[in-house]
């Protein structure tokens, strides 16, 4: 596996907690927090997240829900985005790597056109410093061209808070 953090993995679904509000992402959209196809996601903002993925097929496109919504800096193309990111694996709903583990946030430059996966590249534009958001990356946005991965073919649910966020130059 790569060493990179993002370079490495990329995705997520979601449903927060009652601290921060109770919101879920269903397969294929927002529904509500009665749904069997919805990802539950617990803990507060700069808090490692628990992610719980349901037992139904993974969303086909990539799905963006912002958990807590950020209050500073807007990620637009061409920022520096400073995050702290947890991924689960879909299929295995097993936890694949987080930030929060090694205490170190995970920098990428030039959002949009970063040297991460699309999904993250796409699915981060919007976001706000200080808010937390699901990302659920099908597997053409995440590693499927990279047969050699072996998440090629999965669909990745991540939690990404963000840290900092400085606008393009």
């Amino acid at each position: 596996m790569p060493s990179s953090p993002l370079s490495g993995f990329l995705s997520r679904v979601l449903l927060t907690a009652a601290a921060t509000g109770l919101l879920a992402t269903g397969c294929g959209g927002t529904t509500p927090a009665t749904s069997s196809c919805a990802v539950a996601v617990t803990g507060g903002q700069g808090q490692k997240p628990a992610i719980t993925v349901p037992d139904c097929a993974a969303p086909t496109t990539l799905q963006t829900t912002d958990v807590i919504p950020g209050t500073g800096p807007e990620v637009t193309a061409g920022s520096t985005a400073t995050v702290d990111y947890t991924l689960v694996e879909w299929e295995t709903k097993k936890s694949v790597e987080s930030s929060y583990d090694n205490g170190v946030p995970f920098s990428l430059r030039d959002v949009g056109q970063a040297a991460v996966i699309q999904g993250w590249n796409e699915g981060l534009v919007g976001m706000r410093q200080g808010g937390r958001r699901l990302l659920v990356v099908p597997p053409d946005k995440g590693y499927g061209a990279d047969p050699g991965n072996p998440l090629s073919k999965s669909t990745l649910v991540f939690v990404v808070d963000a840290v900092t966020v400085t606008s393009a130059k």
